[in-house]
């Protein structure tokens, strides 16, 4: 049972729209200009959400023409680092607004973080933004980061790209990642898991936003795509990984059928579901105890997945 701080901290997120004298739950507006608003006002959002820790420094850099930036450690060492992806629901998002989620994890782990900007839907729907991924991994890897010091994390649908990424890079036999770690991935675009009607009401996502991504990003392209939908590609060979979701979330489903696929399969796999969570919760850090819990799980799994990797 969550605690008391904790809950009360969750009602509020889940009815925020009663600060803006909203009553009733949120509906997501698909109009493009909506949307755009939306990037909008998420970055605003994303850039008060607490400040970044006085010793982590942000330096900006390109891929090609992709804009990326790396959240560090001046302490930190310069053979490993973290690929990080954002997530938005393939519609809004970008590393400016992740700072500092993404602050917490290379605190955790001591390991800097690359945050690139891939491309949004509805303008560039699949594969834009897995192309992108691919190309960022790449950049890591031009840059003499050897793959068993690569760590992957990704977030909502910047987990699903991620773990959509390992696939792609498994069957371009490009070498794999030492681990990742996802938080709440939306790995079934076809909205097949019951967690999308049986928690429709306790998830903290406007009603219909689901429904809206899934079109514009899949656009013409098959949602059953294992590089659109992760859950249904071969699983064999990924690395280890560590899948973290509330009970809450309408992605619940996606987390949990994917870890079972993934460890049948024979992958390493830690399956966390917080109890009366919400979606992507330990991104929240030492907001609540809980948050601040799995956080610490997963940094404590990346760090020593890289430390083998080193070791070996």
């Amino acid at each position: 049972m969550p605690s008391l701080k904790t809950r009360i901290i969750l009602w509020l997120i889940r009815n925020r729209q009663i600060f803006k004298f909203k009553f009733g739950r949120n509906y997501f507006d698909p109009k493009p200009e909506a949307i755009i608003k939306l990037r909008k006002d998420t970055e605003k959002a994303g850039l008060k959400f607490g400040k970044i820790p006085a010793d982590i420094a942000v330096e900006p850099t390109s891929i090609g023409n992709m804009y990326a930036e790396w959240v560090c450690l001046s302490n930190a060492p310069k053979e490993k680092a973290i690929l990080y992806f954002h997530g938005g629901m393939y519609l809004i998002g970008s590393p400016q607004g992740h700072r500092v989620h993404v602050s917490k994890f290379v605190k955790g782990t001591g390991i800097n973080a690359l945050v690139f900007d891939y491309r949004l839907a509805p303008e560039n729907p699949f594969p834009a933004g897995l192309n992108d991924a691919i190309e960022a991994y790449q950049f890591l890897l031009s840059n003499s980061y050897l793959p068993g010091n690569i760590l992957l994390i990704g977030d909502s649908a910047g987990a699903g790209l991620c773990l959509a990424t390992l696939l792609a890079l498994k069957d371009k036999n490009i070498p794999l990642p030492a681990a990742a770690a996802v938080l709440s991935p939306w790995t079934d675009l076809t909205l097949s898991g019951a967690s999308y009607s049986l928690n429709k009401f306790s998830c903290v996502s406007p009603l219909g936003s689901s429904e809206t991504a899934s079109e514009y990003y899949t656009g013409t392209a098959d949602r059953k795509n294992p590089y659109i939908s992760p859950l249904f590609g071969d699983l064999h060979g990924l690395p280890p990984l560590h899948i973290s979701a509330g009970s809450n979330e309408i992605l619940l489903d996606d987390s949990v059928q994917f870890a079972k696929k993934a460890s049948e399969s024979g992958v390493e796999v830690t399956l966390t579901v917080g109890e009366g969570m919400c979606h992507c919760y330990p991104a929240f850090g030492n907001i609540f105890p809980e948050s601040a819990a799995t956080l610490n799980e997963i940094c404590e799994f990346l760090k020593n997945k890289s430390l083998v990797e080193t070791v070996l």
